[in-house]
């Protein structure tokens, strides 16, 4: 049979609160989950929820990622978890082949975004008894097994895309990885390596090559262990992506050290057949339905800082960054008790300290009160769009970016900073603003995907300002093997890089993630702005406003300053 949430089930099993509770406790990092215990309130969010339905499924438990939201404890969950038999209903899923262009893609494209040295990267521990052999296999696994990695991109004469996906064995990994001698250098010397290779690897990236990756081991011996730099076109990798890929490297590490073949646990919905779907659903009467919805959204509203961005001087090179760090003690309770004490998500409460000090921000620079509209970044991964759909295991740039309009002026930056009541009215205004919004993923279709919207939706104003959470992420500084390590001067494990002439977005962007570290969970704030708008003091205040913003958040939940 087919249930509602689209399995097709044959002599499935019930699954008990115990088993999820510890499913719970592996995706969170908890020693003991108690089965009424809340997934957000333990310090879960939307990127994590998906760790935990990918985790499950391989240990045979289907969960669909809406459950989780809906159904937060093992209690609750338990009854819409099956396990035993199981697969999804039959699609005409071929993940090899053209493959449309995603809003996503479409919208970088259109801004002359993608560009060659445009990726993601990330230096991943390795364990002794590696050699170049040993990473070679392993590498040309996982890009066999991830269809879109083989991912082929090239420009129509009338400057449009053409995505093909490839057949395995076609991105020969051996001719791309690079191994670097580490023997014998001091600390310095393989951090400056490091930096060399990174820059180089950055720069060997083509667009419209046949490899996407461009890997480089740093190899520090037999009996030591190394590190693995995996840096991909962002075209074809997102955030969720690496923690997909972090497993399947260890996956494969274990079946090599075992001497056994490399088999890697299914994908899933392939990139292509999403990519299908989204190009239908562009059309789908309920989604164009959305349209005045968005309209209204993104109705003239003044700018936090400036429209006026010039392509030609406004890039990826004459951009500046400010990053901060919450204190562990800061950041634990704004993971689960204060969303929870106000009836909101992580993301939610970030997102209402940033329009809350980016309004007092703007008036101490002599703004004109008012909404503002902001992006916001989203995972994408919604497998609702079509009956069967699986992304929990599945690779590729699933982004999803839509506007949100903000209106946190009635909120008095003096009753908030008191805490109490004030704290609580603003989170609950800031709530109102984003119940208002459609989910994220109809903005792109209608924008990028049916002419008719986008006729309409071309001529507004890109907003100035950007926001997107990472969600949490391990940070080893221990080195276990296959975990990722923080590069020289980051501050945890996600790198990222940009071509010189690349131009930007908006005139400021906040990316916040949070890393489990040793200590505990802590807040990263990474603010990238255009140089020619805003000093590094301007944005420094307005980063240390969003603190205190949420310092002031956690105090009206009851839970202090840290």
């Amino acid at each position: 049979m087919t249930d509602e949430n689209h399995w097709t089930i044959e002599e499935t099993l019930p699954v008990t609160p115990r088993a999820l509770a510890e499913l719970y406790a592996q995706v969170l990092g908890l020693d003991d989950v108690g089965p009424d215990d809340s997934f957000f309130d333990l310090g879960g969010d939307d990127v994590s929820a998906l760790q935990l339905v990918r985790r499950a499924r391989a240990a045979g438990v289907l969960l669909k990622p809406d459950d989780v939201a809906e159904h937060e404890t093992p209690a609750a969950l338990a009854p819409f978890a099956r396990q035993g038999g199981a697969s999804a209903d039959p699609l005409d899923d071929v993940g090899v082949g053209a493959v449309a262009v995603t809003p996503i893609i479409e919208a970088f494209h259109a801004h002359g975004g993608l560009v060659d040295r445009f990726f993601q990267a990330m230096l991943i521990a390795t364990p002794a008894g590696l050699d170049l052999a040993g990473v070679s296999r392993l590498l040309q696994a996982v890009v066999d097994h991830h269809d879109v990695l083989r991912l082929r991109v090239a420009f129509g004469d009338d400057g449009g895309l053409a995505l093909t996906v490839r057949p395995a064995g076609a991105v020969p990994v051996a001719r791309y990885l690079v191994r670097v001698d580490c023997r014998g250098l001091s600390g310095e010397q393989a951090e400056a390596a490091f930096a060399a290779e990174y820059e180089a690897a950055g720069d060997r990236l083509r667009l419209t090559a046949d490899s996407l990756l461009q890997p480089v081991w740093f190899d520090h011996g037999p009996d030591r262990p190394g590190t693995l730099l995996v840096l991909i076109h962002h075209v074809a990798v997102d955030g969720v992506s690496w923690r997909i890929l972090l497993q399947d490297l260890a996956a494969g590490w274990a079946a090599i050290s075992a001497g056994e073949p490399i088999g890697l646990p299914a994908t899933g919905t392939s990139f292509r057949r999403w990519s299908l779907l989204l190009a239908a659903q562009a059309h789908a009467p309920a989604r164009t339905a959305e349209l005045p919805v968005w309209e209204g959204i993104l109705a003239p509203a003044e700018p936090l800082v400036s429209r006026d961005l010039d392509p030609e001087k406004d890039v990826y090179a004459t951009a500046a960054k400010v990053s901060k760090r919450l204190s562990v003690a800061r950041t634990v309770p704004l993971l689960g008790t204060v969303p929870a004490a106000l009836g909101a998500g992580v993301q939610d409460v970030l997102l209402a300290a940033f329009a809350f000090a980016a309004a007092r921000w703007a008036r101490l620079r002599g703004r004109a009160s008012g909404p503002f509209v902001v992006d916001v970044e989203g995972h994408g991964r919604d497998e609702s769009v079509a009956p069967g759909v699986d992304l929990s295991r599945t690779l590729g740039w699933f982004t999803s970016m839509y506007p949100v309009r903000l209106d946190p002026d009635a909120v008095d930056w003096d009753d908030l900073l008191a805490g109490g009541a004030g704290a609580r009215r603003g989170v609950e205004r800031i709530k109102e603003n984003l119940r208002a919004v459609p989910d994220g993923l109809g903005f792109g279709l209608l924008r990028h995907l049916n002419a008719r919207t986008r006729a309409r939706l071309e001529p507004t104003v890109r907003p100035d300002t950007g926001f997107n959470y990472l969600g949490r992420v391990s940070s080893s500084t221990g080195g276990s093997p296959w975990t990722p390590l923080p590069g020289p001067g980051e501050g945890g494990g996600f790198l990222g890089g940009g071509q010189a002439d690349m131009p930007l977005l908006h005139v400021l962007d906040l990316n916040a993630i949070t890393y489990d570290t040793p200590d505990g969970p802590q807040l990263v704030a990474n603010w990238t702005f255009a140089g020619g708008h805003l000093t590094e003091h301007e944005v420094g205040e307005l980063a240390d406003l969003w603190f205190a913003a949420l310092g002031a958040i956690a105090a009206g939940a009851g839970h202090g300053r840290g």
